[in-house]
């Protein structure tokens, strides 16, 4: 690791870049520019940047009418606002006529911090996930963050970035970005771990933790929760026969409940944990002890993983 970069700083100087590249981007917000990092795109690209005020639903729908001229709209503000308040006009307004709008929504998880339990998305994959047709995507460092959006600009039809608040560890290794496509960042037979999000650098963490005691952990960096990359999970169930997940995210619907779920439809005879908020809403808290109060601490991430081996 070669430095902390917030991963949403790296969502809005990757909207500058590619608006630079392509003149059919524009970027919508509801008045958090300066919180999503859209502001970046502002003040780049004025003409192409619109701010619909504090009325989510009426951005969305913006948006739709934006990528029926032919734009490609990215539209940004708290994931708990964009996937929640805006739920309706995200299904029905924009994933239903299979419009190519981008939803890059931040300050997901409970990392948030002190804005408390109402500002923290801890349900929003789930949200996504169900909606027919569209994809969603969670990138684990800066430099994913831009490959992802670039990847997203590329692709059609509706589909969600879930980007966090707190700086993270920047991967110095670039990895290969493909929607749909997990990264094996550690091989390993004894367990497989995989997270998504912030929660990758700890699960490489605890695997180095974990290797030094004689255990050996693969760990998958699962960025796109949809599709889902079956492939990758059945190898890994085969081999390791012990399965993981850790996400910051409900257990419920999110990341491990899609591993869960390909695991199940093959019968696939695996130990199976899912790490993440069990069933709980946030709280107002500095994020480190958010997250040892909801068990996704470094230290209690290694301990259940352990566990698995036991």
């Amino acid at each position: 690791m070669s430095e902390l970069k917030a991963i949403r700083v790296a969502y809005g100087e990757a909207l500058a870049e590619l608006g630079e590249k392509n003149q059919k981007v524009v970027v919508l917000d509801a008045d958090l520019a300066h919180a999503t990092m859209t502001a970046t795109f502002a003040d780049k690209f004025p003409e192409r940047f619109f701010n619909a005020g504090i009325a989510e639903a009426n951005m969305v729908d913006m948006a739709a009418g934006l990528s029926t001229m032919g734009y490609v709209p990215f539209a940004s503000t708290f994931a708990v606002f964009g996937a929640g308040r805006a739920y309706d006009q995200v299904r029905n307004g924009c994933a239903y006529p299979n419009f190519n709008v981008k939803f890059g929504m931040t300050h997901a998880g409970v990392t948030l911090g002190e804005d408390g339990g109402s500002h923290q998305a801890i349900e929003d994959l789930a949200l996504m996930r169900v909606i027919p047709g569209m994809t969603v995507v969670v990138p684990c460092d800066a430099s994913e963050t831009r490959r992802a959006v670039m990847a997203l600009a590329d692709m059609q039809g509706p589909a969600y970035l879930r980007l966090a608040r707190l700086p993270s560890p920047v991967f110095e290794e670039e990895m290969p970005f493909e929607i749909g496509k997990a990264n094996v960042l550690r091989d390993g037979n004894g367990v497989a771990v995989f997270a998504c999000g912030i929660m990758v650098n700890t699960a490489l963490e605890c695997a180095k933790k974990l290797e030094a005691e004689g255990v050996s952990v693969a760990v998958i960096n699962m960025h796109t929760i949809k599709p889902i990359d079956r492939d990758c999970i059945l190898k890994y169930a085969a081999k390791c026969g012990k399965i993981v997940t850790v996400e910051e995210h409900s257990v419920i619907g999110g990341l491990g409940d899609a591993v869960g779920s390909v695991l199940l439809e093959n019968g696939c005879p695996v130990k199976f944990c899912k790490i993440g908020v069990q069933d709980r809403f946030g709280q107002s808290g500095k994020p480190a002890d958010l997250l040892e109060e909801y068990g996704l601490s470094e230290g209690q991430v290694y301990r259940q993983i352990k566990e698995m081996t036991e």
